[in-house]
């Protein structure tokens, strides 16, 4: 921000806490409050992705109290929650599928154990990996994919969320199958579903669709989450259909089960937790399942680093003191993290936005809120795990459900379209595609897609992977970097790298001139206006030119913009130089920005008829404007000019350089 923001900010805020010993002592009640609130949100949460992940419910919770307590002494991302996420959960489970298991919900074989342990060893190398990638300051790998893209995988996961956990809500168990196979069987789900269970998943998912509402009308409201009072609306009713012990019961003819196995898996007993510290298996790494390893590690790594990157920026932009996290710092933070979960148990973590949002809404001020929350959590597992028994897993699948609707929310669709069309064709090709196939191929047809529409778009192939960049200097303290042919997201990271090098690096002012390129897609457009606001925060100025000579393909300030020639149309009127004055102000007041008036001289077929044979003083007026002016300028000389006056008068579509020249 500029030197004015960073005062205004100082004036309204205070400075900026810091998550050191004297931060922990000085925020403590700010970060105490916010930890048990998001807590409050966390804990179901944990429960119900780790049963859709395929792993033992506790596992979710392993990972929520290590991301917290571990990663708060090593990332100095101040506001940002580390945990499980609903992002990872297709991922997670495809890896246990993949080695034959079928997950914890229910009754539990050895090859699903088996299986969880060798997804465990996936894990311990992808979080290796994620190590290595901080360690070498990659985090800048994360402004590669196109946004469209990413909301787009983030859409078909909440799809597939939603799917695997309709059957869940109503109690059918052993639902399987392939994302598009399970839509075709929600028909068959609800046919089949017991009584009971769908009673608590309904009023659960009603709940958590509900309670927003809620929340709006009655302030007192907004620091009870959704999911808690989920918790205490279905676990009573849980224990009023006797889910503790195993019985029948009978509705409308029908003979229905109903047992344990409809509850989460907890420990029975206080630190009863520590049983269930479970190590990876590294058979997932032997001749027969190696390259099945190979594939899940490198999802686990390339999607696992992709959220948290973009979880952790996103939260840089709401946090009200604009603290910056150092993304490398922060994904060594992640993978020492995810490599401590995934040797005791743990699912894989990320920084996540949903709980880091609810953390600064509730006050948190520093790390320490992280700290906390996890604190809670251990807690809470430790010495009331029998409570947690109870919780019905209907319940939690209502809550993924919910979580699940809001990664696919329509208004994602229409907010995707307002950035540009061309943006919810990759949107949607990438959401099909991950449908269609998995989440890998899903982003690479994504990311196929918007290279296809940019060599459309006329960006030449040359210019697709690498950018054409000339760097200049305007005195000691201005920069220039003037780019040919292209600005587009797969040549971005070594443009950022300019940027930033000659610009932050080495504390100039740094003007950006696109006025050459063919194309600046829509990821580079808001990645430009991301540096505006680094620039800004310490005192620099960062200029974009060349954009105004561009078609921009939405209204979206977010857009892309092509060079591309504007159609116009061209007025042409010949008529007595008498008339000059009332044909140049009519033509301003219909619309047009500027004519362009030349004397001549001529004979028309009135002159030649009477035999004269003279030539008369004329002016040729000539305006370029748009198809609506053009209509209403010939509407006036048709109606007003012509009944009266001889004239000639036509016009022409014209191709220009720049709307705005004309």
């Amino acid at each position: 921000m500029s030197d004015h923001s960073e005062h205004s900010a100082e004036t309204d805020l205070g400075p900026k806490p810091v998550g050191n010993p004297a931060g922990f002592v000085k925020y403590f009640k700010y970060d105490l409050v916010s930890g048990f609130l998001v807590f409050l949100i966390a804990l179901p949460l944990c429960l119900g992705i780790a049963l859709a992940c395929g792993y033992p419910a506790i596992a979710g919770v392993f990972t929520a109290i290590v991301g917290s307590i571990l990663t708060t002494f090593i990332s100095n991302s101040e506001l940002t929650i580390k945990g499980p996420a609903a992002g990872l959960i297709v991922i997670a489970v495809g890896c246990v599928e993949a080695f034959g298991g079928t997950g914890y919900m229910g009754e539990v074989a050895q090859t699903d154990i088996d299986a969880y342990r060798m997804a465990l060893a996936v894990g311990v190398i992808a979080a290796i990996l994620q190590i290595v990638f901080g360690l070498l300051r990659a985090g800048v790998l994360g402004e590669f994919f196109p946004l469209s893209a990413v909301h787009g995988m983030l859409a078909a996961i909440g799809v597939i969320i939603m799917v695997k956990q309709i059957p869940v809500a109503l109690g059918v168990q052993g639902a399987t199958g392939e994302p598009l196979e399970m839509i075709r069987e929600i028909p068959h789900y609800f046919a089949e579903m017991n009584p009971e269970i769908a009673v608590i998943g309904v009023v659960g998912v009603a709940i958590m669709f509900i309670w927003p509402w809620v929340q709006k009308v009655h302030a007192v409201m907004k620091a009870i989450p959704a999911a808690m009072v989920v918790l205490v609306a279905t676990v009573p009713m849980g224990m009023y259909f006797d889910l503790l012990h195993s019985h029948t019961y009978n509705f409308h003819g029908h003979t229905y089960e109903l047992g344990e196995s409809y509850l989460v898996n907890m420990p029975d007993r206080v630190f009863g937790m520590f049983d269930y510290i479970t190590t990876p298996d590294f058979r997932a790494f032997d001749r027969e399942h190696f390259g099945t390893a190979l594939v899940w590690v490198f999802m686990f790594f390339a999607i696992g680093s992709l959220e948290s990157l973009l979880s952790a920026k996103a939260v840089d932009i709401i946090d009200p003191w604009k603290r910056k996290t150092n993304l490398d710092r922060d994904m060594v933070a992640v993978g020492v993290g995810n490599l401590a979960c995934a040797c005791i148990g743990g699912l894989p973590m990320i920084s996540e936005i949903v709980r880091s949002k609810a953390n600064i809404d509730n006050g948190a001020r520093t790390r320490f809120a992280d700290l906390w929350h996890g604190v809670f959590l251990l807690l809470c597992v430790a010495l009331i795990p029998t409570v947690l028994h109870r919780i019905p897993l209907a319940a939690l699948a209502a809550m993924l459900i919910y979580t699940g609707f809001r990664l696919t929310h329509p208004k994602e669709f229409l907010h995707v379209y307002q950035v540009g069309k061309e943006q919810l064709l990759i949107f949607v090709a990438t959401l099909l595609g991950v449908l269609g196939t998995d989440l890998l191929i899903g982003i690479g047809i994504g990311i196929a897609t918007k290279l296809a529409i940019h060599l459309i778009n006329g960006v030449p192939i040359k210019s697709l992977f690498k950018p054409y960049l000339d760097v200049s200097l305007i005195g000691e303290d201005t920069a220039v970097i003037r780019a040919k042919y292209s600005a587009v997201f797969s040549n971005w990271i070594l443009f950022r790298s300019q940027i930033v090098r000659h610009g932050l690096g080495e504390r100039r002012n740094m003007i950006v001139d696109v006025s050459e390129c063919k194309l600046v897609d829509h990821s580079v457009m808001e990645k430009l206006h991301e540096l505006e606001r680094d620039f800004d925060e310490v005192g620099l100025r960062f200029e974009v030119r060349g954009l105004d000579g561009k078609e921009q393909l939405s209204a979206h300030d977010y857009a892309a913009r092509k060079r591309t020639m504007t159609r116009l149309r061209r007025v042409t009127v010949v008529a007595s130089q008498s008339l000059e004055a009332e044909l140049t102000s009519r033509f301003v007041a219909l619309g047009a920005s500027g004519y362009t008036v030349m004397a001549c001289r001529g004979a028309g077929r009135s002159t030649r008829a009477d035999g004269s044979g003279e030539h008369q003083a004329q002016i040729r007026l000539e305006a370029v404007v748009p198809h609506e002016v053009s209509n209403s300028i010939l509407d006036y000389l048709r109606g007003e000019i012509s009944p009266d006056h001889p004239i000639t008068a036509c016009t022409e579509t014209v191709e220009v350089l720049r709307r705005d020249q004309f």
